[in-house]
C-alpha cells in the first residue's frame, strides 16, 4: 500500500542514515520481526536485549513507511478522552491506559539516553485547547478526571491563555508530561543498537508466503531465501489489517507541513509547547530543533492514495491559513508538505499481543495518534509474553477486548 505522498520531511533532512542488505541466505531465529519502522525497531531492540535471536524484514527501506511521515509528538493523551474511556471500560482500566502512555514517554527517554541516540528527543509541555466555548464544559470534565488520576495538569482559563500568547481559545488543559522527537533518526538508532547486539536486519525484502507450523513460522521471500522462526512479530502498522481475519480499524488521510526555519516562536506559549485542540478532526502544532514549525491535521476518511494526494495542495493551504490566524507574528514559509494514511480503532487504543486465530504470532499495532508510545508498550508486552512473563497491559490493549463488548 502507498502510505505516504512523496515529500515527508525527516528522510529528506536526514538522508540515508544507514544501509541494510536484502536477505541473502536462509536463516533460523527465535523471533522474526516483520516491519522496520518504529514499531519493529522497538520490538527488535527489546527482544534482542532480552537474549533472543532476532531477524527483521521489511519490503521497503528501513523507516520508509508511515514512520517517515510521523510528526513525532509524544503525548500520553489517547485519541479517546479519559472521561470517555472511563465510560467504556471503567476507571481502573482507563487510567491504566493513560498512565502507561505516560510511562512510555519516560521509557523512551531512558532508551535514548542509554543508547546515546541523537534524535532530537526533548521534553515539552502540551496544551490542549478548547476550540470553542461549547467545548469548555467537556474539557473541564476531562481536566477533573486527569487531575483525580494524578496527572500533572493545570487549568488555563481565557486570562491564562491571553497572558502567555495571542491564541483566541477560551480554555485549555496544560500538561507538563510530553515530549517530541525525530522518529526517523530514533528508528535508525534503535536498529543500529539492535544490530550491535546481534539482530540481523534486512530491508527491500518482501515476505511472499507465510506458513504456520507446529513449531513456529516459515517465511518465503522474493529474494528466494527463507526464514524460520519460533515467533512472528507483525509490526507493519496500518498494512496489517490485511493479515487479520477481520478488519478492525477505520482508515484516514492526514496532512502535514513543515516550514522553513523561523527567527522566533513569537506568542507561542511555554517556549514552543506542543499544541492541539478539541476540534474533530483536531489540529496540532510543534516546533523542531532548528526552529521549524510543523502543522498537521485536517484528517478525513481515506478512500484512495491518489485521491488523498490530490488534496495535498488545498490541505496545505488550509493548514497554513489556520497557522496565520493563530500566530500572525510568525511569518511561515512552507518548506515541505505531505499526506499520509493512518488507521484508528473505535476506542482509540492499540492492538497488541497474540490473536486467538493465529498461532506463534504477535501484533505490535500502534494505531491512532499515539503510534510511537504505543509501539514502546507493544515491544515491552510482546517481549514479556514471549519470555513467559505476565504483563498487565495485555487485557486492555489486547485483541480480547474486541469480543467482550
Amino acid at each position: 500500500m502507498d502510505l505516504l505522498s512523496s515529500q515527508p520531511f525527516w528522510p529528506i533532512q536526514n538522508g540515508l542514515i544507514a544501509s541494510y542488505p536484502s536477505l541473502d541466505e536462509d536463516l533460523t531465529c527465535d523471533v522474526a520481526v516483520i516491519g522496520a519502522g518504529i514499531s519493529g525497531a522497538l520490538a527488535a531492540w527489546h527482544l534482542v536485549k532480552a537474549g533472543l535471536s532476532v531477524v527483521v524484514l521489511d519490503r521497503r527501506q528501513v523507516a520508509g513507511g508511515s514512520t517517515a511521515g510521523s510528526t513525532s509528538l509524544l503525548q500520553y493523551e489517547i485519541d479517546e478522552p479519559l472521561c470517555e474511556l472511563t465510560e467504556r471500560y471503567g476507571r481502573e482500566k482507563a487510567e491504566h491506559a493513560y498512565r502507561r502512555c505516560r510511562d512510555a514517554i519516560d521509557a523512551l527517554e531512558k532508551i535514548v539516553r542509554k543508547e546515546r541516540i541523537e534524535c532530537g528527543f526533548l521534553r515539552k509541555a502540551s496544551l490542549l485547547l478548547a476550540s470553542n466555548r461549547a467545548d469548555v464544559p467537556a474539557l473541564r470534565r476531562e481536566f477533573a478526571a486527569r487531575k483525580a488520576a494524578g496527572f500533572d495538569v493545570a487549568w488555563w482559563n481565557r486570562g491564562a491563555i491571553a497572558g502567555a500568547s495571542r491564541l483566541p481559545h477560551p480554555a485549555a488543559i496544560r500538561s507538563s508530561e510530553a515530549a517530541q522527537v525525530d522518529v526517523h533518526r530514533l528508528t535508525h538508532g534503535l536498529l543500529a543498537s539492535a544490530k550491535d547486539a546481534g539482530a540481523r536486519i534486512f530491508d527491500r525484502t518482501t515476505v511472499t508466503k507465510t506458513k504456520l507450523t507446529a513449531r513456529g513460522v516459515e517465511f518465503a521471500t522474493d529474494r528466494t531465501f527463507s526464514v524460520r522462526a519460533r515467533h512472528r512479530v507483525v509490526a507493519t502498522g496500518y498494512e496489517a489489517d490485511g493479515m487479520l481475519p477481520k478488519r478492525v480499524t477505520e482508515w484516514y488521510s492526514t496532512y502535514a507541513l513543515i516550514s522553513e526555519p523561523v527567527d522566533a516562536l513569537r506568542d507561542w506559549p511555554d517556549n514552543g509547547c506542543l499544541l492541539w485542540d478539541t476540534a474533530d478532526p483536531y489540529l496540532y502544532l510543534r516546533s523542531t530543533e532548528d526552529l521549524r514549525v510543523i502543522v498537521g491535521g485536517y484528517d478525513e476518511p481515506f478512500r484512495t492514495a491518489a485521491g488523498r494526494d490530490r488534496k495535498l495542495g488545498a490541505k496545505t493551504g488550509a493548514l497554513k491559513r489556520r497557522f496565520a490566524q493563530l500566530f500572525p507574528r510568525i511569518p511561515l514559509e512552507v518548506a515541505y508538505s505531505w499526506a499520509g494514511t493512518f488507521a484508528g480503532t473505535k476506542d482509540g487504543l492499540p492492538l497488541i499481543g497474540a490473536h486467538p486465530e493465529m498461532p506463534h504470532t504477535w501484533f505490535a499495532l500502534g494505531y491512532g495518534g499515539n503510534g510511537i508510545t504505543y509501539s514502546l508498550l507493544a515491544a515491552e508486552l510482546i517481549r514479556d509474553r514471549i519470555l513467559g512473563q505476565k504483563n498487565a497491559d495485555a487485557e486492555i490493549f489486547g485483541f480480547e477486548r474486541l469480543t467482550k463488548r
